[in-house]
């Protein structure tokens, strides 16, 4: 069964798109694709075959959303009762592969967000209300619980699971089957079950373009914070007088200052270092 040209979409006819939904010029839409009457989906976009896209969802540019996906479905909150103004906003240039699914907000006015150029791997799971950054990427089999905000270029393994309200720090990388319970500090690698910190994500922050000399304030840093034994609020005074205050080691400050749920600490110390 060939497809067929919607005026510069390629619309597979087997695929239901509903009244109302909004396609851009470039869209590809695969066989037995169901799109909602409230979709917007961006230019270039790559739908393949078996995808549902429901709800109040807007899908940037140049997406690709692989087989089985299923984006925009009601929260699995049992306490939500079908909330009609919930949304879902998904940005530009992000890859979505085989059966991720992505939930709208648990609420009615509530979202979940998801930025640019992120990747999310199979199986993996965004529920409602969650926020994601730019450039994360989720391994195979990654959960997030509700309300998860989850800041950019941060990796999280494989079949790991993050509880609901857990804040996940830029730079962060979080190793396979963890158990993340608590704030994941920027800039750190994390492991464990319950997950802990185990020092400095070092190939993380090369690959972003830090230098070693870069680093060196930021490892003394996370250290003191993370690893020393002190009572938190002491050591985080001990990095005020003792450490200079690049603009890496002020941001970690400032995500401890905000945690709600506590900061992961010490567990063994096995920094990547990989150039």
């Amino acid at each position: 069964m060939s497809r067929i040209s919607r005026i510069g979409r390629i619309i597979h006819p087997t695929a239901i798109v509903a009244e109302g939904a909004k396609l851009a010029e470039g869209v590809e839409v695969g066989p037995y694709v169901v799109i909602g009457s409230r979709v917007e989906i961006g230019a270039n976009t790559r739908i393949a075959g078996h995808v549902v896209i429901e709800g109040d969802t807007r899908i940037g540019e140049e997406c690709s959303i692989f087989p089985g996906a299923c984006i925009g479905t009601a929260s699995q909150d049992k306490k939500t009762k079908g909330a009609a103004d919930a949304y879902l906003r998904i940005g530009s240039g992000n890859v979505i592969r085989e059966y991720v699914t992505i939930n709208c907000g648990g609420t009615d006015g509530s979202g979940t967000l998801i930025g640019d150029r992120n990747l999310l791997m199979a199986y993996c799971h965004v529920a409602h209300d969650c926020v994601l950054g730019n450039e994360v990427v989720m391994a195979n089999n990654a959960g997030l619980a509700g309300h998860v905000t989850v800041e950019d270029k941060a990796v999280i393994g494989g079949f790991t699971g993050v509880h609901q309200f857990v804040r996940i720090g830029k730079l962060s990388m979080t190793g396979g089957l963890s158990k993340v319970t608590m704030d994941v500090p920027p800039f750190s690698l994390c492991d464990g079950h319950p997950m802990k910190f185990c020092g400095l994500n070092v190939v993380g922050l090369k690959r972003a373009g830090y230098a070693s000399k870069d680093l060196l304030e930021l490892r003394r840093a996370l250290k003191i914070l993370f690893a020393s034994g002190l009572h938190l609020q002491n050591a985080v005074r001990k990095v005020k007088e003792t450490v200079r205050m690049t603009p890496e080691v002020e941001y970690t400050l400032a995500f401890i200052k905000g945690s709600k749920r506590g900061i992961a600490r010490v567990g063994k110390l096995v920094e990547n270092k990989s150039d």
